[in-house]
């Protein structure tokens, strides 16, 4: 008998074979159309963050900062590495190719990128590079780092994008540079911030705007921080004199949002030098048309007490005293010129961005000296002629809301306050 394939001499039933289990991934051993299209999709990204890099390595200097920033920012989101045979090649840095091709004065990227022309940031680089010499190590060049640390404050990019565009070696080297330059501002640019040796130009100022002896508006700034110990929305307040064209006369940065104005203004160098040291706001009287003289003064919001040489607004003035039209033409003034502290502070934010960022916990202690650096190149760039488009300042001049003084008010302050009152009145009804 011929034996077939599954059969037994002995009649035993032959064993059925154990079916081979299907092979994962599908039949005939496929991967599944997920994880295949995955595998063809990476080298197609990979490919395209090359071309994007190389795009963006010969264009930046063409390209508004935001939108550089932007496209920096997505390719750093991406988390796989170029295609090695599409990685652009070493190229000299965008500051370098910036520097080469923009010689003109004239050329609006200089303001793109930091916010003031040519020549201007040719003046500040004079000024700063003697100084930086003795805190950056060769590898910084003064220019690369002062460049840079203008490009962070204008557009608050990374540290790793400013290394990367002014190049330095690392993110650690564009902080140095930022710092430094953080320095030097503050101990350079200092003296572009002093009632006293400019005050003859400020009272003439504010006696275009009818406030005859003023030698500036006393407000407050704010500045966002992610902060436990300052609270859900907490912030830094900035305390500033301003003059009449916008520029800083005295500022003291770094007061928590929670404590009182009062408590901040009585421990301030301003106070001291004109309450205390009496330095400051002892010129001579002025002479109204009806024979009141007047002291030397500034204005200050209502969160601030009424002094001799400190003047606020009047809180409710009575509609019915025959005073009451006075005090409200004094109010409608004293507000026109607080608005010069708020319009001070939105420029400041809208020039450099990053003081209208929110910093975070661990960068506080450093952030009062950054603001002070902004306000000095902001009082800087007024002394160079650097004009600032006032669209772009609107949605940075925020009022601040301070809680109205309820200690007790000077008499030699309210009968200053009521001559000027009735002054601004006299002033109105010749108009």
């Amino acid at each position: 008998m011929e034996a077939t394939a599954g059969s037994s001499k002995t009649g035993a039933q032959p064993t059925p074979a154990t079916p081979n289990p299907k092979p994962k991934g599908g039949p005939r051993g496929r991967k599944p159309k997920a994880q295949k299209r995955k595998e063809q999709l990476i080298p197609l990204l990979s490919s395209a963050k090359s071309a994007t890099q190389a795009f963006l390595s010969h264009n930046e200097i063409h390209l508004l900062p935001s939108q550089s920033l932007s496209l920096h920012s997505i390719l750093l989101s991406l988390p796989f590495p170029p295609s090695p045979s599409q990685s652009p090649s070493p190229s000299p840095s965008f500051f370098h190719r910036f520097i080469s091709s923009a010689h003109s004065d004239s050329d609006p990227r200089w303001y793109e990128f930091f916010r003031m022309s040519k020549s201007t940031f040719l003046n500040l680089l004079s000024i700063l590079t003697p100084p930086l010499l003795s805190f950056l190590p060769p590898s910084i060049p003064p220019d690369s780092a002062v460049a840079s640390a203008l490009f962070r404050l204008a557009h608050g990019a990374s540290y790793e994008a400013s290394a990367r565009r002014f190049g330095l070696d690392s993110s650690s080297a564009a902080c140095l540079a930022f710092y430094s330059v953080c320095k030097v501002v503050n101990e350079s640019l200092a003296n572009l911030v002093d009632l006293a040796t400019d005050k003859e130009r400020v009272i003439v100022g504010f006696g275009w705007i009818s406030f005859p002896n003023c030698c500036g508006v006393l407000g407050f700034g704010k500045f966002g921080v992610d902060s436990e110990v300052l609270g859900k929305n907490g912030s830094l307040l900035v305390q500033a004199l301003v003059d009449s064209e916008g520029r800083f006369l005295d500022i003291s940065s770094g007061w928590p949002s929670a404590m009182k104005p009062s408590s901040i203004f009585s421990q301030t160098k301003l106070y001291s030098r004109i309450e205390e040291s009496r330095e400051l706001l002892n010129g001579p009287c002025y002479q109204l048309n009806d024979g009141n003289a007047i002291p030397q003064y500034i204005l200050g919001d209502s969160c601030f007490p009424l002094f001799p040489w400190l003047l606020t607004p009047y809180i409710r003035p009575n509609e019915e005293d025959s005073f009451g039209s006075a005090a409200r033409e004094f109010n409608a003034g004293h507000s026109r010129a607080m608005r010069l502290v708020t319009t001070a502070f939105g420029r400041v934010k809208a020039r450099w961005q990053l003081l209208a960022m929110r910093w975070k916990e661990d960068c506080v202690e450093f952030f009062p000296f950054v603001i002070v650096m902004g306000c000095l190149l902001h009082n800087f760039l007024i002394k160079c002629g650097e004009s600032m488009p006032e669209e772009s300042v609107e949605c940075y001049a925020d009022e601040v809301e301070m809680p109205v003084f309820q200690g007790e008010a000077y008499e030699e302050g309210q009968r200053t306050r009521e001559a000027l009152a009735m002054h601004l009145s006299w002033v109105r009804m010749r108009r």
